[in-house]
């Protein structure tokens, strides 16, 4: 016998499990389609579109200020980001039965799953704004706005809310549950009992007292320190987590608002706050680009890295005995790992390694490994060698001991440049013991512009007598590829093969007989913010220079 698979559930029917569960459920507040979108991805199994947080959103106060068309709007881009029920904070219904009723229909037009209407008088004010002074409405007029709500809706699961509002306006127990019976026997497919005390006492009594007629939401903003457990052994079916969201969003801006004032720019507060690729994430940006790959002719290929990292790292000691320098731990996390999370979040996801010493220690996901079987003999050029058959159109080679700021890939995947190293004009802050790779460039670094089209003369690993002209800076170790630039590279590669030398050969010597065969190369300066990692006093810099940075 053939079974047909069974139909998805519709969130109108998810969020009918939710209240009826037998066990104790909860739903987070959201106020547009990333903090849905967001909600969603933390596990939750239901959104609550609080009508504090969506006024919030707006910048306008929770009375009734926003109008039920803007918040209808805006749940449509909630609901259409997300695969779990919205139940929305729906104040007192938007008026009377009539507009209850076009409400309900509005919602289940754009899947919200239901609706939460309050006993109070339209137009009404936030609960914990003077709640006591607040009239209730007449309990029979709103047992009308209920039936009218659940006459309209077409699809039997939507469910509506009564929200008892007579704990907030200073009633007591007996007309909370004199309400909430009156507001079942109407329809209510469940009752939010609320109450603005710290402690849950109200809520517990009232729990008692309704002996689980129908289910009970609450909103423990103010009683938010009582243990879960307490609420699962009074029987509460659902938990709603009211303006969490909303909160910790304006502290966050608050505090990244001052820091850009203070600093008057963005050096400091990037590493710590949402990438912009974690943004285009949130928003589907990975769709996006799919759909351009089936559709669109001209769609371009991505940037691709291509990392060297098959060195030892002899002067860390025994930190790499057992693994080479590109997994040494710096804050707990690899080297290789901070690399890779940084091209990832620059939306590089090719990326190749060339490891060679104690390749197989290497564990690192997201990555492919080509292994320099000679590394033991041979140097870096030799290590890039080996990935000539992955290079591409569109790509970064770097050096597998790199930390920097984020700032520094996205600037120079930027570049239209054919070739593009950076370069650092902060000298004196980044010499130490070691290879330094000093730059000698057509111009030094005027940092009063932006962009100044300047070109590499030579790289020297050794810095010249006082008398001698100064180098304008330091490659720190990265190379942009692009078009052109890609040929001239495998050119160089090639022609090098043929010198005797070739294994003992570095990135700098490829990069100046490109020079010498009159390749144009382009500088990108900067200023600090990345250092090598070649020593033991190097990893105690990182240390400090990742301190309060992303990953």
């Amino acid at each position: 016998m053939n079974h047909r698979p069974a139909m998805p559930l519709s969130k109108a029917q998810k969020l009918r499990q939710l209240i009826e569960s037998k066990g104790l459920e909860f739903i987070l507040e959201a106020h547009n389609g990333i903090s849905a979108r967001i909600a969603e991805e933390a596990g939750f199994k239901g959104i609550w579109a609080s009508g504090l947080a969506l006024s919030a959103q707006f910048g306008v106060r929770d009375n009734n200020e926003a109008s039920w068309t803007q918040v209808v709007d805006m749940l449509e881009f909630m609901s259409d980001t997300t695969s779990i029920p919205i139940l929305l904070d729906g104040d007192t219904g938007y008026g009377n039965f009539n507009n209850m009723r076009r409400l309900v229909r509005k919602l289940e037009q754009r899947q919200v799953a239901g609706v939460c209407i309050e006993d109070k008088v339209f137009p009404k004010t936030n609960s914990f704004i003077g709640g006591e002074r607040q009239p209730l409405a007449d309990a029979d007029e709103f047992c009308g706005k209920i039936a009218a709500g659940k006459d309209s809706q077409s699809d039997d699961d939507f469910c509506i809310v009564a929200r008892v509002e007579a704990l907030i306006a200073g009633w007591d127990i007996r007309e909370a549950l004199r309400r909430a019976e009156a507001y079942r026997h109407a329809g209510a497919d469940a009752i939010l009992i609320h109450s603005k005390l710290s402690r849950p006492d109200q809520i517990l009594e009232f729990a008692t007292e309704w002996a689980n007629r129908a289910p009970l939401v609450i909103v423990p903003t103010k009683y938010y320190s009582t243990p879960v457990e307490v609420f699962r052994k009074a029987e509460i079916s659902l938990v709603i987590w009211a303006n969490h969201m909303i909160r910790s969003a304006v502290n966050t801006m608050q505090k990244t608002a001052s820091l850009i004032f203070e600093s008057e720019g963005l050096i400091d507060i990037e590493d710590r706050i949402a990438s912009v690729d974690e943004i285009f994430r949130l928003q589907g940006a990975d769709e996006l680009a799919d759909a351009e790959r089936r559709y669109f002719s001209s769609y371009q290929p991505d940037t691709k890295a291509l990392i060297l990292a098959a060195a030892r790292g002899d002067d860390l000691g025994g930190l790499t005995e057992q693994r080479p320098k590109a997994m040494v731990p710096v804050g707990g996390i690899p080297l290789l790992r901070r690399l890779v999370d940084k091209c990832k979040k620059r939306a590089i996801d090719d990326i190749t390694v060339v490891a060679g010493y104690k390749a197989a220690s290497i564990d690192v996901s997201g990555i492919n490994i080509i292994v320099n079987e000679q590394h033991a003999s041979t140097g870096e050029l030799a290590s890039l060698a080996c990935a000539l058959d992955t290079f591409t159109d569109d790509m970064v080679v770097m050096y597998g001991d790199l930390l920097f700021r984020s700032y520094i890939l996205r600037d120079l995947i930027e570049s239209d440049a054919c070739l593009s190293v950076v370069v650092d004009s902060a000298i004196d802050g980044n010499t130490h013991v070691g290879t330094q790779d000093f730059a000698y460039c057509s111009e030094s670094d005027d940092r009063s512009m932006w962009g100044q089209a300047v070109t590499l003369r030579r790289i020297a690993t050794d810095l010249p007598s006082p008398e001698e002209k100064q180098p304008d800076g330091r490659w720190i170790g990265m190379i942009r590829v692009k078009g052109e630039g890609r040929r001239w590279l495998v050119d160089a590669i090639e022609a090098l093969r043929g010198s005797e030398d070739f294994n003992t050969l570095a990135i700098p010597d490829l990069i100046n007989f490109m020079l010498e065969s009159d390749r144009d190369i382009r500088v990108w300066y900067i200023h600090g913010h990345w250092l090598d990692v070649n020593s033991l006093a190097d990893l105690e810099r990182a240390g400090d220079f990742t301190a309060g940075q992303d990953s």
